[in-house]
């Protein structure tokens, strides 16, 4: 499997944020940030962060007065962040989830938008949310709900793994889609003394200026690209052939498509 601190550097910070952030984050981002309280009761924190889109809409959500600490594993997705959100009042954290550098019960509520999907230990990295939250903090979180109920993303796995059937690294794509199962997610937040205050699938409707800017955006805006590259295959041709079933959804230009995320909210116990 690829290592996503590692591999979120060179110009997929700029791909990732110029063309899927406008694209797919900017909404479920502004959606998940509205459900935060505006003065928690104590200092926020948000896991990975990326390139800062969610922060923007948490940042302008949180009372002035309210500390947002912005973290993230990849130094290269933290520092574009940074350098775009300069002077907006966040800290700025390099983090992994499953080993937090804060103190215990040193926040009021954390966020994660996409994100945990990512974690190789979940159930880790959930205990590290519960252990930096103070009791009755709040925890917010997202992921996309399968594959089925986004078509988007079925497009650009199907159309990589028809190209390497046998190499397991290539399922990269499929795997933000595969941590939605509900009774998994509430078991292990229980498990993590977490209680479980909401579930939700959310579908929201999004747009690209056209469907080749979209596969390119999830081809060159995440590790597919590298992978790709590594097994000597064009990337741009991909691209083409992710386009076409893009276009065929939603429109070649613009693209348009309806993606469907699971919420969830929580409080420390």
């Amino acid at each position: 499997m690829v290592d996503v601190a590692a591999s979120f550097s060179g110009s997929i910070p700029e791909y990732y944020d110029g063309i899927m952030g406008p694209a797919q984050f900017e909404p479920f981002g502004a959606e998940l940030a509205a459900r935060l309280p505006v003065k928690p009761a104590g200092d926020v924190l948000e896991i990975a962060c990326g390139t800062g889109r969610v922060t923007r809409h948490v940042r302008e959500r949180l009372h002035g007065d309210v500390r947002l600490v912005a973290s993230d594993i990849s130094k290269a997705m933290l520092d574009h962040a940074r350098q775009k959100l300069r002077g907006r009042n966040i800290d700025w954290q390099e983090a992994d989830a499953c080993q937090l550098p804060f103190a215990d019960g040193a926040f009021g509520a954390a966020i994660c938008a996409f994100g945990i999907m990512f974690v190789p230990d979940k159930p880790l990295a959930l205990r590290e949310a519960r252990r930096v939250l103070r009791a009755g903090g709040g925890l917010y979180f997202n992921v996309w709900d399968g594959l089925e109920n986004n078509p988007h993303g079925c497009a650009a796995a199907e159309v990589v793994e028809a190209r390497f059937p046998d190499d397991p690294a290539m399922r990269f794509g499929s795997l933000p889609y595969l941590f939605n199962d509900q009774a998994q997610i509430r078991a292990m937040l229980e498990a993590a003394r977490f209680q479980v205050l909401k579930m939700e699938p959310i579908r929201i409707a999004c747009t690209c200026p056209s469907a080749r800017d979209f596969a390119t955006g999830q081809m060159r805006g995440t590790p597919r690209g590298l992978l790709l590259k590594e097994k000597g295959a064009s990337v741009d041709d991909i691209i083409d052939r992710v386009a076409a079933r893009l276009a065929a959804i939603g429109g070649a230009s613009p693209f348009n498509y309806t993606a469907q995320a699971l919420v969830v909210e929580a409080r420390a116990i």
